[in-house]
């Protein structure tokens, strides 16, 4: 059995942005934000539910989860597998277009509803070691949160590294299978007689997708090889231009080093130039350099 991996952008949005598994997508919610009792979301409205984008649109279209509670919270949720730099700007950017975007006629603020922000990444921005955390607008003097209409998640998929055996809780279950899920070949006993986790293996298996998703899912990994492998080429011709001035550097330095040993022994400029390549103009700097030193 083939398992996609939730981290293509496809994947992601076919399985936790399905208007018919809306189940699934609570679950994970109310497992990374931790809510429970009178918190705990039972319903959500997907505002961009699932389809299956067109290849030649893809660049317009938007592939990120959005949805909203029956108090009309909004929860964002981004797949992020490239480190593209200012993730943590565009977090900022996406939340604070989907709070101003509430605002309704009138400029009636108090109507405005609170936004959480989920960022998955396949890379590491924090310092922090735990692979989730979570981040607040703080009265510094307080330590109260006084602005409390702006929530911030960021798992960290790199600080991952639990095993099945080690899985505990429904965060460390989902998380274990937005990052391994393609590796595995069966759905493991732990997630077994778990609906959300039975369906999202489903959804997960290649065999039952179509034509037009397996297309769209094979150009994005492609698209994602190829910019990974643009900016390896990129980093290695970097390094190997800096390699090349640091070695002709070197080698000015020690012609140079060559000149003034030669000046101190009493050579001649001419014989100094045949040795070390210098042109005679530098060659007599340096030895007007070498008297005013003696």
């Amino acid at each position: 059995m083939k398992f996609a991996d939730p981290k293509n952008d496809l994947a992601f949005k076919k399985i936790f942005g399905n208007e018919k598994h809306k189940n699934i997508l609570i679950s994970f919610l109310n497992s990374v934000l931790d809510f429970k009792d009178e918190k705990t979301i039972v319903d959500v409205s997907m505002a961009n539910p699932y389809q299956v984008p067109k290849v030649p649109e893809l660049k317009e279209t938007i592939l990120d989860i959005r949805a909203t509670n029956r108090n009309g919270d909004t929860f964002i949720v981004e797949m992020q597998r490239k480190d593209l730099g200012n993730f943590t700007k565009r977090s900022l950017y996406y939340t604070s277009k989907a709070y101003a975007s509430e605002l309704p006629k009138g400029n009636d603020y108090s109507a405005l509803k609170k936004v959480y922000f989920i960022g998955i990444l396949n890379f590491n921005i924090f310092d922090n070691k735990n692979y989730i955390s979570r981040h607040l607008i703080i009265n510094q003097e307080t330590n109260t949160q006084d602005l409390d209409d702006f929530e911030f998640s960021f798992i960290e998929l790199p600080k991952f590294a639990k095993e099945l055996e080690e899985l505990e809780t429904i965060l460390d279950k989902w998380i274990y299978f937005i990052k391994n899920a393609s590796d595995l070949t069966l759905t493991p006993k732990q997630y077994q007689n778990i609906q959300e986790f039975q369906e999202a293996f489903d959804i997960a298996t290649q065999t039952t997708w179509n034509t037009k998703e397996l297309e769209v899912y094979e150009y994005m990994s492609l698209k994602e090889f190829d910019e990974i492998n643009a900016l390896k080429t990129a980093e290695n011709k970097g390094m190997e231009k800096g390699m090349e001035k640091g070695m002709e550097k070197g080698m000015e330095k020690e012609k140079i080093d060559i000149a003034k040993k030669s000046i101190i022994q009493g050579l001649d400029t001419q014989t100094i130039m045949l040795i070390t390549g210098l042109d005679k103009k530098f060659i007599e700097m340096l030895k007007e350099d070498s008297k005013n030193k003696f």
